[in-house]
């Protein structure tokens, strides 16, 4: 039997992309099998897509960090067929056959319940950025950081991570200042919670290895000199969760903030998550994410559509999140 899905193939010069009729008989190895009915795409998604890195390193590869659907056949002794399920991470997508098609074989471990205030839709809007933006307010919250401490300040603000972060944390009551290199997206940002919005510039010149303290706390989704300068920038005490790697993964900072300051830099990885935080992550998600902000952040498309998507992300084109209805 066969099932539509993105194939990516790997050759002389480079990779090819495209829709075909992918063979069950090709799937890898696990015991849980999940029919998909919606994935999204990630900026991760945009570099396996287009080769810009070397996200896959498996051939051929159907791409997609992310799914939700319903377990189709189970020997996995917590799932039964008819489950709804959500997966991210894992390496799906990378190393094991992914999201972008209408069926996955997965090991059961990998997958998590869906919350039951979460369509499959809203899941994956929320998706592995949405996610990610959850683990990177549950490590500030770990740190005894809080709204009465000051502002913090959410770098990629218009992308998928940044827009769900500004979400989470207005609803928190946090003062939040949204950085972006689309300053024609003030009014968006400011509609999901932003109480400022400044221009990336203010975090582009040569790092100092302390400058005026301004935020008390950071999510940082590009890395390399933004971070640097938003690290000399944060309060006494303060903490910046680090989890996107946009603009560079370098840091070209000093000691400085670390032991003069006591700034802590905490480290955000979605991947390899152990499930109970994957859990309480998605938990939280269901209970702390205004539904009409994700709503507001969030467009649709078809699985023809994801391979322009992918070239979209990259680029900057592509506001907030990205839903992949599958069939």
């Amino acid at each position: 039997m066969t099932f539509k899905a993105i194939r990516v193939d790997k050759t002389d010069g480079g990779q090819t992309v495209g829709l075909v009729d992918f063979d069950e008989a090709e799937l890898m190895d696990g015991d849980v099998t999940v029919r998909i009915t919606h994935s999204t795409v990630n900026y991760k998604d945009g570099l396996a897509l287009t080769g810009k890195a070397p996200v896959v390193r498996r051939w051929p590869m159907i791409p997609g960090i992310d799914f939700a659907g319903e377990v189709e056949a189970s020997s996995h002794p917590d799932w039964k067929p008819g489950n709804a399920v959500i997966l991210n991470g894992w390496g799906v997508g990378e190393t094991h056959l992914g999201g972008f098609a209408e069926k996955a074989r997965v090991k059961g471990d990998w997958l998590v319940p869906l919350p039951e205030s979460l369509s499959a839709a809203e899941a994956m809007a929320i998706g592995t950025a949405g996610f990610t933006a959850m683990l990177s307010v549950m490590a500030l919250e770990r740190q005894r950081l809080s709204p009465d401490r000051g502002p913090v300040i959410v770098t990629g603000a218009a992308g998928g991570v940044g827009s769900v972060a500004i979400a989470l944390l207005a609803k928190l009551g946090w003062h939040v200042v949204a950085s972006t290199g689309r300053l024609n997206e003030a009014d968006y940002l400011k509609e999901l919670g932003a109480a400022e919005v400044i221009d990336r510039a203010e975090l582009a010149g040569a790092p100092r290895p302390l400058a005026k303290e301004r935020w008390a706390a950071g999510i940082d989704t590009v890395g390399s000199t933004p971070l640097a300068n938003m690290l000399s920038m944060i309060r006494y005490g303060g903490s910046v969760a680090a989890c996107g790697l946009a603009a560079g993964m370098d840091l070209p900072t000093s000691v400085a903030p670390f032991i003069l300051r006591g700034v802590s830099l905490l480290g955000i990885d979605s991947v390899m998550c152990p499930g109970p935080r994957r859990r309480e992550g998605w938990a939280r998600l269901a209970a702390d994410l205004d539904r009409a902000k994700l709503a507001a952040m969030t467009r649709t498309i078809g699985l023809k559509d994801v391979e322009a998507a992918g070239r979209d992300i990259l680029a900057g084109h592509v506001r907030g999140r990205l839903v992949v209805e599958i069939g």
